[in-house]
């Protein structure tokens, strides 16, 4: 991580009087200011500063994750003849297994030992996967015959994703929302260089 960097912000009780900070009063959710390294000066993910475009690209990157375990998930359990209920289950442990490990990945990449970076990965993504799995299941539960159709089936391909469409225009406000409030993936961002 880079101290040096980030040196000006030893010693102050809040930021006001530095330009472009204003309404930023302190580190409550920032031990050790944690939240601005590894950040350029301007792009803080201070409350209320959550753009449309890294809501969107947090929520793509789960969306990443959970897509890898849906279909995983559903290969497995076609694959050993699973009734729809199992294979759903297996596909949800699947979809947050995958989601977590990318962001561990960019964590640890950073350099920060396994249990920290866990706790970051758990914090960033476990709301956003919930959400994410919520819709995607949902509508492949309600969607006719979508449960029964197999791999090789062009239906099954269809509906998942436009599962996994409605799970990111849903869940990308959350996101927004939860980075807006120095939560979610804003904590996931002090390790990207």
């Amino acid at each position: 991580m880079q101290h040096e960097a980030h040196s000006h912000h030893h010693g102050h009780q809040g930021h006001t009087g530095h330009d472009g900070h204003e309404g930023h009063t302190g580190h409550e959710n920032h031990a050790g200011h944690e939240g601005h390294h590894g950040a350029p000066h301007g792009d803080h993910h201070t409350p209320g500063k959550a753009s449309w475009a890294m809501a969107a690209k947090a929520t793509l990157h789960c969306l990443t994750g959970c897509a890898i375990g849906e279909v995983l998930g559903m290969v497995i359990g076609t694959a050993f003849g699973w009734g729809n209920v199992q294979t759903m289950i297996l596909a949800i442990i699947l979809a947050f297994f995958f989601g977590y490990a990318l962001t561990l990945r960019g964590i640890l990449a950073a350099g920060v030992d396994f249990k920290a970076a866990f706790k970051v990965a758990l914090a960033a993504d476990t709301l956003s996967i919930a959400v994410m799995e919520l819709i995607d299941n949902g509508v492949i539960a309600l969607w006719p015959g979508a449960m029964d159709a197999h791999l090789s089936e062009p239906v099954f391909w269809i509906v998942l994703a436009i599962a996994l469409a409605a799970a990111f225009v849903i869940t990308t406000p959350v996101n927004k929302w939860m980075i807006g409030r120095g939560k979610g993936h804003a904590v996931v961002h002090q390790y990207h260089h």
